[in-house]
């Protein structure tokens, strides 16, 4: 009987080794795939959240609309001095500080069960009203509101500074503020409809 020599038995032994730590499951230690980079907000996305948030008040301009009731349809309303409109039905409605979320919910329940089964509100604005500017700019007075409004956009929109005008004085009071308090600002601070921006003068 041939005996296999040392050289084949560890010959094949290594062989052995190899072969379990290829078919060896990956370690659970093992770092895994990175995850996909989480997209950033867009500036799009940024004005929607807002707007979704922005509370209605005098001198915004609003359309109503009811899926298949054309006569419960409202188109440019403009709130009153009060804050209310007029609507079909439901007769005055108060209108100041609800977001158009909210005033869509209004005026679907008011119209359930009692005038339609399953009414479908859509509420949009079509105006908003105005901000207003003053102090170190070229034309000072009230200005139509855009949704992504800056003050570095509303003073190019009052045709820019004037030569003594300072940027490190500038405040805005805020629509809605009872206490009318002036909050400093910047050329990157958001602007609301409604809002006071006024622009102090450099003695330098």
């Amino acid at each position: 009987m041939v005996r296999p020599s040392r050289f084949a038995f560890v010959l094949g032994f290594c062989l052995f080794g190899l072969i379990s730590c290829a078919q060896a499951p990956a370690v659970s230690g093992a770092p895994a795939a990175a995850a996909a980079p989480v997209q950033p907000e867009t500036e799009a996305d940024s004005k929607a959240d807002t707007l979704s948030k922005y509370r209605l008040s005098t001198g915004d301009v609003i359309s109503i609309s009811v899926f298949g009731e054309d006569d419960l349809k409202r188109d440019k309303v403009r709130l009153s001095d009060a804050g209310t409109i007029s609507y079909p039905v439901l007769g005055e409605i108060q209108v100041r500080g609800k977001t158009v979320g909210e005033l869509e919910k209004i005026i679907t329940d008011g119209l359930r069960g009692s005038y339609l089964v399953n009414p479908r509100v859509a509420v949009t604005i079509d105006e908003y009203r105005p901000f207003f500017i003053n102090g170190q700019v070229t034309s000072n007075g009230s200005f139509p509101f855009q949704p992504g409004l800056t003050v570095r956009k509303a003073v190019t929109v009052a045709g820019g500074f004037k030569e003594r005008a300072s940027q490190s004085k500038i405040t805005i009071v805020h629509d809605g503020d009872p206490s009318n308090t002036p909050v400093k600002a910047d050329l990157n601070t958001p602007v609301r409809p409604g809002d006071t921006i006024t622009v102090g003068e450099s003695f330098f």
